[in-house]
């Protein structure tokens, strides 16, 4: 290695390694990444549920992918754009979380807000076809078979 490139792979290994420290001291961060019960997907039926949630998703995204192909060869004709509300009867932060990235990653979709109103939760999501203006069925055609897999892994 030339003399002149030492320092820098010093300061770079003294940056990543005080960076890795902040991230792993325990009382430092895991307030942050760590809200309930670390262990809770060491359940073997969790798992499960966990294991069967993939090829809900990916059976969903699939759907997805080609319904926004279709939409995009057919020469994007068949495109109403809006944004809706939509109720979810999830509880907890990783459940919720999961739900709205599942949304989010099947194309088509995006979940922009989640909201808290009334002691109901709301995803406010942009859909690239709005279908449905009722809350309830369009939550039912967005979340799919979603919720529920999410549901047997997080409650």
């Amino acid at each position: 290695m030339p003399k002149t490139k030492v320092p820098a792979v010093i300061s770079t290994f003294c940056l990543c390694f005080l960076f890795w420290v902040l991230l792993t001291w325990s009382f430092f961060t895991s307030g942050f990444f760590i809200h309930e019960n670390a262990f809770r997907l060491a359940n073997p039926v969790r798992f499960g549920a966990l294991v069967a949630y993939v090829f809900i998703f990916l059976g969903e995204l699939i759907k997805a992918n080609l319904d926004v192909a279709r939409r995009c060869f057919g020469g994007c004709k068949e495109v109403n754009p809006g944004i809706v509300k939509v109720p979810v009867e999830l509880e907890g932060d990783y459940a919720q979380a999961m739900l709205a990235n599942s949304i989010t990653l099947t194309p088509g979709t995006i979940t922009l807000d989640i909201a808290e109103q009334d002691g109901k939760t709301w995803y406010y999501i942009h859909w690239i076809d709005v279908a449905e203006t009722d809350r309830e069925k369009a939550g039912k055609i967005i979340k799919g078979r979603l919720e529920n897999g999410i549901r047997r892994i997080w409650q």
